[in-house]
């Protein structure tokens, strides 16, 4: 069973993330974990803590000599922000004079409702742990992940559809998408640059009049062979793991499968992907799990619960952030009268980040279903029972 857990708050020492379950032997490799860091940090619209932060981890346990060696994975990412909240988050009772109160709570924000719910005083508190700040610690457990499912052929990308009303009108290719993943100069990691350039353009509207935007990131895993999840339990179907893995990432309001927003608005007959057979595939860079193929993808990969052998599709509807330059109505914690919402440093655009941090999830949440299908104490383990079950499917 694969795990993981992280800790930290935003403007505290560190970030930790945990990760248990990992087979022994995998090889790990830290600039590559290190670069899934750098690209969560890219984007046009980011703020001023992203000039501040130089996200790498530090990995504690479980790698020796290169490889997982079985034991729960500890990673530690420094905030270097932190020298200037020594005194104001210490972890003892410190200068009460030098708390940095959240005095009125941010529309959209998990602080009202966090303060009701811990008995706070103020949302300082629930603003450190709720930031997104700590997606940073999922996205490094999400590339030890992948490096569980490269072995096995499958890999995890994602791009931008969408920033505000500016949209991708056309369907992207895996090949297209997968080569965002190398590039040095990320914008709003878009597969097209004319429709880039929309996008940066709507950023910009929003910047001159202290607004915020969101958008919709889609998430591709390729490569994933037919039979990962199960329609036997409402809790086991791949479907529902990954849409919930997508929605627990901040400011994520709806998590769509495939074609599954306008397929709702669509004939049965405009929606469901024809079944074809052949010897060999078309595709020679398709994975030859099965003669069964599909002409096009409109199910996002997963049928009744279960991936199907085409990619895995997965978007991700981002609200814009919740806290803004010029703030909303309020009300004071202290005084209980209106006042405007507190403002922290933010940034204006983060869909780019989103899709990085929702491919962790995607990752983690294959990794798991992989290890669950295939077992294995052991990666060669690992490995011989997912080439058995290739060969057995080759053979339906």
């Amino acid at each position: 069973m694969l795990r993981f857990s992280t800790a930290g708050e935003s403007h505290g020492e560190c970030l930790i993330a945990m990760l248990s379950g990992v087979p022994a032997g995998v090889p790990v490799d830290i600039v590559q974990v290190n670069r899934e860091l750098w690209r969560r940090q890219q984007g046009y619209g980011r703020g001023g803590r992203m000039r501040i932060e130089q996200d790498t981890a530090e990995i504690l346990s479980g790698v020796r000599h290169g490889k997982t060696i079985g034991s729960p994975i500890a990673m530690r990412m420094e905030n270097r922000d932190w020298k200037n909240w020594i005194e104001i988050l210490p972890v003892d009772a410190g200068d009460p004079a030098k708390h940095k109160a959240v005095a009125s709570p941010r529309p959209g924000h998990a602080d009202l409702a966090g303060a009701l719910k811990y008995d706070f005083p103020d949302a300082r508190y629930v603003l450190e742990r709720a930031s997104a700040r700590e997606s940073t610690a999922r996205v490094a457990a999400g590339a030890i992940a992948k490096q569980i499912l490269q072995p096995l052929g499958i890999q995890v990308a994602s791009h931008v559809i969408r920033v505000g009303g500016a949209e991708l009108q056309r369907d992207a290719e895996w090949a297209e998408i997968a080569a965002l993943l190398d590039k040095d100069e990320v914008l709003l990691n878009c597969v097209d640059v004319e429709a880039e350039q929309h996008m940066k353009a709507a950023v910009d509207a929003v910047l001159r009049t202290g607004d915020s935007i969101g958008g919709v990131f889609e998430v591709v895993a390729h490569g994933v062979p037919p039979g990962l999840g199960t329609y036997a339990n409402w809790d086991e179907r791949l479907d529902t793991a990954l849409a919930a893995s997508v929605m627990s990432l901040q400011a994520v309001k709806a998590v769509e499968i495939g074609r599954g927003v306008t397929a709702a608005a669509s004939l049965g007959s405009e929606v469901h992907d024809p079944i074809l057979y052949a010897a060999e595939s078309a595709d020679k860079d398709a994975p030859n799990f099965t003669r069964f193929a599909r002409e096009q993808n409109n199910a996002g990969g997963i049928e009744g619960g279960i991936s199907n052998g085409e990619d895995v599709i997965v978007r991700g509807y981002l609200k814009p952030i919740s806290t803004l330059r010029r703030p909303l109505g309020s009300v004071s914690f202290e005084t209980r009268e209106p006042v405007k919402a507190a403002y922290e440093r933010s940034d204006v655009c983060v869909v780019p980040a989103a899709g990085v941090a929702a491919e962790a999830m995607v990752a983690l949440t294959l990794a798991k279903a992989v290890l669950e299908k295939f077992g294995g104490d052991s990666l060669r383990e690992m490995q011989r029972n997912y080439q058995g079950y290739c060969e057995q499917i080759r053979k339906f």
